[in-house]
């Protein structure tokens, strides 16, 4: 199942983090040491929702992330998904 926002086309992508080693020199160690960077990857905050549309007088599931969610309630949910070209 794709994890792709159907609004917006928010999709995963690669980034690193860094490890860390150590005693914290608060706690009477030399302080942390950056050891490694590590990937990973950054998956949007996507919902599944069923939403209503007054102008088709109908439900329409949707596949988006809590900012589009958050778009829609702003700009009416027939407006979002008319320029977003699901209409």
């Amino acid at each position: 199942m794709s994890r792709i926002c159907m609004i917006s086309g928010a999709k995963p992508f690669r980034g690193r983090r860094i490890h860390h080693s150590g005693k914290a020199k608060k706690e009477g160690g030399i302080g942390l040491n950056h050891v490694k960077k590590v990937n990973r990857t950054f998956t949007p905050n996507l919902r599944d929702k069923r939403i209503w549309v007054p102008e088709l007088n109908t439900f329409v599931k949707l596949k988006l992330t809590a900012r589009s969610l958050k778009t829609m309630n702003k700009n009416g949910a027939y407006n979002v998904l008319k320029k977003a070209g699901l209409l």
